[in-house]
């Protein structure tokens, strides 16, 4: 200590300031940060009663009429049930591809058991989706275009009465025209000023192949229009079906509703991150990756 004193005493004053400086700002500057190491701000207060809260931006611009006619176009022939499943899934539109190659895959197990494959591999997909791998055309046409699948899919979200307004056009043009009537496939029902397709036999579906240029337009003279709508296989669907929605899935054209299991789904644009079906026969996948665990052999189609 006394050589620490001998040692100032022996500086002049401009030295010993210097050495001092560095103390006094160091402490200036502790005291400074403690000072602006404030709390946060409280949250703010919930909304009033009675208060909207604003909704996201939706997707897309408005549609026409038109645009929604030719949207729809090449699905709104199919029979309700599997319509249904096509608007819902489009939803998902991120999952189609995926869906679409497993089921191209396994496009030779049918029935019961495409149903335990489905389980065995333990596919993460929504509902919807899974309910479209017995059809592997239909999940096939959707991944080819996945811009289609997409609008479609914002679309449903966004103005399903719109979509399903759009689809009640297009059944009506097909009628009037001659080319959408009673098969041995699907009963076609004038229901409440609303046109339902519906399979013969519900558990037996089958996809309509049509081109929409010509069944939604008078027919030239001399064509057969009972030659424009041909059919896909019989798609047998079971039981083993039902928790992904194929227990009884249907429209309230009216109410412009879509039904899973008597229940309305009700997946929107603001809900869709978190919305999950309360389907009767419920699918709940187990935790972890999918797998191939059943055994099968994979058979691509050309």
């Amino acid at each position: 200590m006394a050589s620490f004193i001998r040692l100032f005493s022996s500086r002049s004053t401009v030295v010993r300031l210097f050495i001092l400086f560095p103390l006094f700002a160091f402490g200036a500057a502790q005291a400074v940060a403690q000072d602006q190491q404030v709390p946060p701000p409280p949250p703010p207060p919930p909304p009033a009663a009675g208060q909207v809260t604003p909704e996201p931006p939706v997707a897309g611009p408005a549609m026409t009429d038109r645009q929604l006619d030719d949207m729809v176009s090449r699905i709104a022939l199919y029979p309700d049930p599997l319509l249904a499943q096509v608007l819902t899934a489009s939803t998902y539109w991120a999952q189609i591809p995926e869906a679409a190659s497993w089921a191209d895959m396994h496009n030779d197990l049918k029935g019961e058991a495409l149903a335990n494959a489905i389980r065995e591999d333990n596919l993460q997909w929504d509902a919807s989706v899974m309910a479209l791998l017995p059809f592997p055309s239909v999940l096939d046409m959707m991944a080819r275009d996945p811009n289609w699948t997409e609008q479609l899919g914002n679309a449903v979200l966004v103005r399903r009465a719109e979509v399903m307004d759009a689809v009640q056009r297009r059944r009506r043009e097909a009628q009037q025209y001659g080319y959408l009537r009673p098969s041995a496939y699907n009963n076609v029902v004038d229901s409440g000023g609303y046109v339902e397709i519906q399979p013969v036999n519900p558990a037996y579906v089958y996809v309509p192949y049509y081109d929409p240029a010509v069944v939604y337009a008078p027919p030239a003279p001399g064509f057969y229009v009972g030659g424009a709508i041909g059919w896909g296989p019989a798609v047998v669907i079971g039981a083993g079906f039902y928790p992904f929605g194929w227990a009884h899935p249907y429209f309230g054209w009216g109410a412009h509703a879509i039904y899973f299991d008597h229940v309305p789904w009700g997946r929107t644009w603001v809900n869709r991150g978190y919305y999950v079906h309360p389907y009767e026969h419920r699918w709940v996948a187990h935790a972890g990756p999918r797998v191939e665990v059943h055994g099968h052999v994979a058979h691509r189609r050309p």
